[in-house]
């Protein structure tokens, strides 16, 4: 099964994710299917990339997102509806 979550990079106590869609059984630092954005906790607010369509097109194909991603996705689309406004 694929599931997207995060992939971490960075220094000791300065993490830096990505945001993957990968199989399931893969080490969190292994090869990824594809890159779909990145998270930086580090700054504030947190800085969240992402790219949409191509988070929609793998939950379409049955991926399943982190509750981490999960929460991220939420939190990010919430935030456009309201700089749209």
């Amino acid at each position: 099964m694929v599931s997207i979550r995060l992939m971490r990079f960075g220094a000791k106590k300065k993490p830096f994710y990505r945001i993957v869609a990968i199989d399931s059984r893969r080490p969190r630092e292994s090869k990824a299917l594809e890159y779909l954005g990145y998270y930086n906790p580090l700054t504030n607010p947190a800085k969240v990339e992402m790219n949409y369509d191509r988070v929609k097109y793998w939950i379409e194909r049955g991926a399943q997102p982190s509750d981490t991603v999960r929460s991220i996705i939420a939190r990010t689309k919430k935030d456009d509806k309201t700089h749209s406004k």
